[in-house]
């Protein structure tokens, strides 16, 4: 009647933070995102899942990839944002994020992706994704995730977990729910004091019969080869292309989702020149 995931995100989070030299308030709404997006995953026997975080804070969004084998990617729009502590003495995740709109899209190799959108109920991440999950896929869930910053940037802890309630959940089992979540402590506390995935699902739902079905390493991986920005430069175009060799005679491209820099010769960009004029 209820299934649940928990995840240790700390060193994806801390490789996505050195990949982009991010900030603690970017590396906090981030890092939430990736988590959610890796559950995303979980729950698809294939293909992948994208989340686009759209508000209008001066984060300037979040858009991260993840697929159905614990691999995640994603970046925000402005890396740098440097915001004080809120009254609790929080990042201030929701402040930097805005209003606006969470965007969710399911490709499963079918003709067309399944794509769910909800307006941002909060821009603390957690909040939006339960508020995603009940109106969108009317599955009533509970979403916690944190990210705990050092004070040289580096990520302390990162995780989450998400807990839903499935068709046919009793009335009984509804109330021990709503009773239960109250008193839920952070997953950032809970990872603090060394509680392992498992550890956090048995903690969470002490009041259940908790059965652990399936374990799944994660990592933040990128898609991104030098063969496929080959097909980036191909696309811009023979007069494009043509430019490039004759003015920069050279070409560097960058990937958003992991800062990879990929470097193209002047020889190579005539190569690409020639199969496109083929």
């Amino acid at each position: 009647m209820i299934r649940a995931f928990a995840l240790q995100t700390t060193r994806l989070t801390d490789e996505a933070r050195r990949r982009h030299d991010l900030y603690p308030v970017a590396s906090a709404a981030l890092g939430r995102t990736m988590t959610v997006s890796l559950v995303l995953g979980a729950m698809i026997k294939s293909g992948s899942v994208t989340v686009q975080v759209q508000g209008d804070g001066s984060l300037k969004g979040v858009l991260t990839s993840a697929d159905s084998e614990g691999n995640v990617r994603g970046y925000v729009g402005n890396p740098y944002v440097d915001l004080p502590l809120n009254a609790k003495g929080k990042l201030p995740v929701g402040e930097a994020v805005g209003e606006g709109m969470l965007h969710v899209i399911r490709d499963m190799g079918l003709k067309e992706p399944y794509r769910g959108s909800v307006p941002l109920s909060s821009g603390e991440i957690g909040d939006d994704f339960a508020y995603y999950f009940t109106a969108s896929e009317q599955t009533p869930s509970i979403v916690g995730v944190g990210v705990l910053v050092n004070p040289d940037r580096s990520i302390q802890v990162a995780g989450g977990y998400v807990i839903q309630l499935l068709p046919g959940a009793s009335d009984e089992i509804i109330t021990q729910l709503e009773q239960r979540t109250p008193l839920l402590p952070p997953v950032t506390t809970l990872l603090c004091k060394g509680k392992s995935p498992e550890e956090i699902l048995h903690h969470l739902l002490a009041d259940f019969n908790v059965e652990i079905k399936t374990k799944m390493p994660v990592h933040f991986a990128c898609l991104c080869t030098k063969e496929r920005l080959e097909q980036s430069l191909i696309a811009i175009g023979e007069e494009e292309l043509q430019t490039l060799i004759t003015e920069d005679e050279q070409a560097e491209l960058v990937c958003h989702f992991c800062e990879e820099h990929y470097f193209f010769s002047k020889v190579e960009l005539e190569e690409l020149l020639h199969t496109l004029k083929e």
